[in-house]
């Protein structure tokens, strides 16, 4: 077993998975580390299957007969390598990469570089820009009510790209070096071997969103430290997948993000994180009731809105 083990999860992403797959490959050819690759496809239709099989006969496949998220397709791999099983080598190091990234040389190492140089880092992530090489936030602070206000409630813009709404500042990231943070971005996180042991695998209650979230968390507790690496480069194209069920997308996210305030808040923050929730879904559906296009995501908003109420 080498000592990295990368895992992407696709699902009907075809044509990126194989771009993501070409540019992790190029990467880990030319400056390594060594590493094993698990493709985890989650009951696509578009050939995916198929397709990284001709292409990249390496690859290490597991086909789901079902669709099971980013949280349960990740799990799933995990289960396959040996974590959770006694007695078993397991690598160093586990990369969870999307599908939808283009790496960038030298990235994949300089992160495996960065977990190992430190003991008590558990989590590195990547530097993260879009395809059009624009700035991507690629780390954040942990969601509290000052992002939930930012989310519904005008706000001076300003605030919005700064530490109010959890943004690390632009600086950082320019600066060349880790810096310390609450969580990275899903798309790029790389762990280190103990911290899986310790704290479990993703909770497959957050069938998508907030479960890289949910698990920094957990890691910060238990007491590993969380860096950014901004000398490890990574294209992020974002929203690929979820873009396909926009409605149900955005009834995933405040599902999920509701379960994460219940998981991770005291008793009172929760409460009012829910009023603030019920009310600014209200300012959304007051603005969509003109518009009769959108009927469908008028009927999950008044579902969240009831979902944010009912636990009031």
């Amino acid at each position: 077993m080498a000592d990295l083990a990368i895992i992407i999860v696709t699902w009907n992403t075809c044509a990126l998975t194989l771009e993501a797959l070409q540019s992790l490959y190029a990467d880990l050819n030319a400056n390594g580390p060594d590493a094993d690759v698990y493709v985890v496809d989650s009951a696509s239709s578009d050939g995916t299957v198929e397709a990284i099989a001709q292409a990249f006969p390496q690859v290490k496949l597991i086909v789901s007969p079902a669709n099971l998220g980013f949280a349960g397709g990740n799990n799933c791999a995990l289960r396959e390598i040996g974590f959770g099983k006694l007695n078993i080598s397991l690598p160093k190091a586990v990369y969870l990469l999307n599908s939808d990234t283009i790496t960038q040389p030298n990235a994949t190492r300089i992160l495996y570089e960065t977990l190992m140089a430190n003991s008590g880092v558990g989590l590195v992530g990547a530097r993260l820009s879009y395809g059009d090489g624009s700035f991507q936030h690629s780390a954040f602070e942990f969601p509290g009510l000052r992002q939930l206000w930012v989310e519904f409630f005008p706000t001076p813009g300003r605030f919005i790209e700064g530490r109010f709404n959890g943004r690390y500042p632009r600086a950082f990231y320019l600066g060349g070096k880790p810096f310390p943070v609450d969580c990275v971005l899903g798309a790029t996180m790389m762990l280190r071997r103990e911290v899986i042991e310790q704290t479990g695998m993703f909770d497959e209650q957050f069938f998508m969103y907030c479960e890289e979230i949910d698990w920094a968390w957990r890691i910060r507790k238990a007491g590993w430290d969380v860096q950014c690496v901004p000398t490890a480069q990574v294209v992020h194209l974002g929203g690929q997948s979820t873009s396909q069920i926009r409605a149900q997308s955005i009834m995933n996210l405040w599902t999920s993000r509701l379960r994460l305030f219940a998981k991770h808040y005291p008793s009172w923050k929760l409460r009012l994180a829910r009023w603030m929730v019920a009310l600014g879904i209200e300012r959304k559906l007051w603005r969509l009731k003109e518009t009769p296009d959108f009927s469908d995501l008028r009927a999950t908003y008044q579902q969240i809105r009831d979902k944010a109420l009912g636990h009031i």
